[in-house]
């Protein structure tokens, strides 16, 4: 097999919603239609796909916003927190720094899609030492 490319697929009825909240953050349409919604930015690509087309697979159903997540890496966490604050975003996890070698906060998209957005930081001394 040889890969030509990779998105995740979420699906849901909110697809206007999503494309306004990714055009937001910089996303650009890359093809829209009633069904089905594909944005990328310079380095990430996700689509939203309507529950009701036939295309949509028997399962799994609508995303309900357990058990993934989008990260999008940023240069400046705090820089970036402070512009979508000023923008009006709603924030879903506060700017922090966590031990293990990030600078994060998150937003929750239309969809229910959780976004981490993170600077990597060096984690604190010996943390990583339990899991390697």
């Amino acid at each position: 097999m040889q890969l030509v490319a990779g998105y995740p697929v979420f699906i849901t009825p909110r697809l206007r919603e999503c494309r306004a909240f990714y055009e937001r953050l910089g996303f650009s349409v890359v093809f829209e239609a009633s069904w089905f919604l594909y944005l990328s930015s310079a380095s990430f690509s996700l689509a939203f796909m309507s529950p009701d087309h036939p295309s949509s697979p028997p399962d799994p159903g609508p995303y309900t916003g357990d058990g993934a997540f989008v990260t999008l890496q940023v240069e400046d966490a705090a820089a970036a927190f402070e512009e979508l604050k000023q923008e009006g975003f709603a924030i879903a996890y506060e700017l922090r720094s966590e031990p293990w070698g990030q600078r994060r906060f998150a937003l929750i998209d239309p969809a229910g899609v959780w976004v981490d957005i993170v600077e990597q930081t060096e984690p604190a001394a010996g943390f990583w030492d339990p899991y390697v």
